[in-house]
């Protein structure tokens, strides 16, 4: 561990996999629907919150490309204040590391932790039925990070239902591209009416990630990440991409596959987790609140 994952002040938004992903129709509206299951991993981007009150919310520091007034982060502190009519604000902090356009939810993952932690840190009482509920105006993946649990998720990907999932030790790669999410759920070619299935069905292997075909299309280089690790194991793509993710049974066994990696090639290793390690920290703070 290092000195972040040790500091008790730090909160953690975790990364998330899509363990599989249909495309079961789409609404009027152009959005998706979707079946998928969401389980976390323990490798997390890290924030830090300095409760002020003068109400303002601010970030220090710098994400390239995320200006503050687009951070999903920032808007979602905004977005808590304007639910509860608090006049406390707050300085936030980030330690980026999960790749944005990665398909692993660091985005989210970071609104999530913002909107837990400053309803702590606020005492804004809000249930986490609905903080989730605030979060959907973020995004469609905000929910299951604000829940923390593993889980089946049907809808636009806002209906969950949690899953007692195996946790095995994956191996992530990071191609070097960004994927466009808008674009490949544009796709004229992308399928869109995959036939529905049951949560036992995934249970006994059905699955797979109706995204694969056109994102591997589209971009040669996470085709190449997926084509190489799937030599050794099976792959799938996470989300829209662009990291392509493979189980292994232990930590030493993902890492020899890593250390494989061809030069130039980024990845990294982390074990699966059902529940995620921000409500680990949440439980940490209501005890020595006791």
């Amino acid at each position: 561990m290092d000195a972040v994952t040790l500091d008790p002040a730090a909160w953690p938004a975790p990364a998330k996999l899509n363990r599989m992903l249909r495309i079961v129709g789409r609404r009027d509206d152009g959005y998706h629907l979707l079946q998928t299951v969401f389980q976390f991993l323990e490798r997390c981007d890290w924030l830090w919150f300095e409760p002020c009150d003068d109400g303002a919310i601010t970030r220090d520091g710098e994400l390239t490309g995320v200006p503050p007034e687009a951070d999903l982060t920032v808007r979602a502190a905004h977005l808590l204040q304007q639910a509860t009519g608090i006049d406390q604000g707050a300085r936030i902090r980030i330690d980026k590391r999960l790749p944005m356009g990665g398909g692993l939810g660091g985005g989210s993952s970071d609104a999530a932790t913002a909107l837990v932690a400053l309803n702590h840190y606020w005492r804004t009482g809000l249930t986490l039925a609905e903080l989730a509920e605030l979060g959907l105006n973020l995004g469609a993946d905000v929910p299951v990070f604000v829940h923390g649990r593993a889980a089946w998720a049907e809808g636009v990907g806002e209906r969950l239902t949690p899953l007692d999932l195996d946790e095995p030790w994956f191996v992530v790669l990071v191609p070097a591209c960004h994927v466009a999410t808008g674009a490949v759920f544009g796709d004229p070619e992308l399928t869109r009416n995959t036939s529905l299935i049951t949560i036992t069905d995934f249970m006994m292997g059905a699955g797979g990630n109706d995204c694969e075909a056109a994102v591997y299309r589209r971009y040669p280089e996470v085709a190449a990440a997926a084509a190489w690790l799937a030599r050794h194991g099976p792959t799938r793509l996470t989300g829209t991409g662009s990291c392509v993710f493979a189980a292994f049974p232990s930590a030493g066994r993902a890492r020899q596959v890593l250390d494989r990696l061809p030069p130039g090639w980024k990845g990294f290793v982390a074990r699966a987790c059902n529940r995620s390690p921000l409500h680990e920290r949440l439980t940490r703070e209501h005890a020595a609140s006791i």
